[in-house]
């Protein structure tokens, strides 16, 4: 039995640029690195390529102008309620820039006590103190700071309520509530900045009323006046690429990575599962923030990681059925256990109490945000060994 398991590695690569033939670069990447660390890629090994340099090669990039233009395209100069933003000054201070422009006047809802991915706007315990109802009336910024005063955020120290005041100007007014369908209180048409829950929130509007109602993703899917565009996800998924400039998220990433292991296949005779990943689904213990900025952790996979784990745990195994037993007889026993297991993890029953089945690409794309990083390791590409491999291989 091999003493190793799952392992992951950073892959460096030169710095990509838009044009740059990344499937020629990620795969000649992995291999020199394999070779210069003595590593031997096996069939079904995983290489990660994150969501960034996917967009940044296919120049998938999109101005303020541009977005702008989309927006007044929809909204005819009209008073626009803009509703439940995250606070990031990387996802959505140009965004917000962009539509401040393109509309007549936007009125932005917070939410509170924090954003949806969990920014906290003020600290829990001064909102529980308050006594405020959080589903009650919205409050206007005069009385949110009579309550609550200054908001710094825990780790920027950013005061997002003047950053987003200032960034969309004076024809902007912030309110605070957590009822989407408040904000018709103001205008009937509305941009709904919510990520995971904008179906939902869309649909309430819609249920009161709202004449326009548009979702992030609704923005930027098709090019103005030749910028990049996202079919599917528009606006998420976007972060900031120059001081005036976002990149999307990429286009065409099944194609991408279904060429992508055609080459590793080609290239090394091994059947090699690929994906594109983004933000990880994982929480910070201490800011109690969502990573999972992106609309999903990986827009695209090879067929190979479809599906979720199948496992029984160690742990209760080794308290009841090995109970009696130690050492070499233990393992193999464990062993032919794991032989005999079912297809489905929810077959097991008690067996696989603890082992939450969660989707393979959210699992690995999360173990690939987490290896990369988001700040200078210089490690686009992320291989990973042995992820389907357990005690009795």
């Amino acid at each position: 039995m091999s003493l190793l398991g799952t392992i992951s590695y950073g892959i460096r690569t030169p710095i990509i640029k838009h044009g740059d033939n990344l499937i020629e670069i990620v795969s000649e990447s992995v291999i020199n690195a394999c070779k210069e660390n003595n590593i031997n890629l096996q069939d079904c090994d995983i290489v990660g390529v994150t969501e960034a340099v996917v967009a940044i090669s296919q120049g998938n990039f999109a101005t303020v102008d541009q977005i702008s233009i989309n927006i007044e395209n929809i909204f005819k100069d009209k008073v626009v309620g803009l509703i439940f933003p995250i606070l990031s000054r990387n996802r959505f201070s140009l965004i917000l820039k962009a539509i401040a422009k393109g509309c007549k006047k936007v009125i932005i809802m917070l939410s509170y006590p924090s954003d949806e991915v969990g920014n906290p706007l003020i600290d829990n315990n001064k909102f529980y103190e308050s006594g405020i109802n959080p589903y009650g009336l919205p409050l206007s910024e005069k009385e949110f700071r009579e309550i609550f005063g200054k908001t710094n955020h825990l780790f920027t120290g950013v005061d997002y309520i003047e950053f987003y005041k200032e960034i969309a100007g004076p024809n902007c007014e912030i309110i605070f509530g957590n009822k989407a369908e408040d904000i018709l209180k103001y205008t009937p048409y509305v941009i709904n900045a919510d990520i995971h829950t904008r179906k939902q929130t869309k649909e309430i509007l819609l249920k009161n009323n709202a004449k326009i109602v548009v979702s992030l993703d609704e923005i930027m899917n098709k090019s103005i006046n030749g910028s990049g565009y996202n079919e599917i996800y528009g606006l998420l998924g976007s972060n900031i690429n120059t001081d005036n400039e976002l990149k999307l998220f990429p286009r065409d990433t099944e194609q991408f990575v279904n060429n992508l292991q055609k080459v590793f296949k080609e290239k090394t005779g091994k059947n090699i599962e690929c994906l594109v990943y983004g933000d990880g689904a994982f929480k910070d213990p201490v800011g109690k923030i969502w990573e999972l900025a992106d609309p999903v952790v990986s827009p695209a996979y090879t067929s190979g990681l479809i599906g979720t784990p199948n496992e029984i745990k160690l742990k209760y195994i080794s308290e009841t059925k090995l109970a009696n037993l130690n050492g070499k007889e233990a393992s193999l026993e464990f062993k032919k256990i794991i032989k005999k297991k079912n297809g489905d993890s929810k077959n097991n029953n008690r067996e696989s109490l603890g082992t939450t089945p969660r989707q393979y690409t959210d699992l690995i794309g999360s173990l690939c945000d987490l290896t990369s990083g988001s700040g200078d390791k210089g490690t686009p590409v992320i291989l990973i060994q042995n992820y389907f491999k357990n005690y009795a291989d």
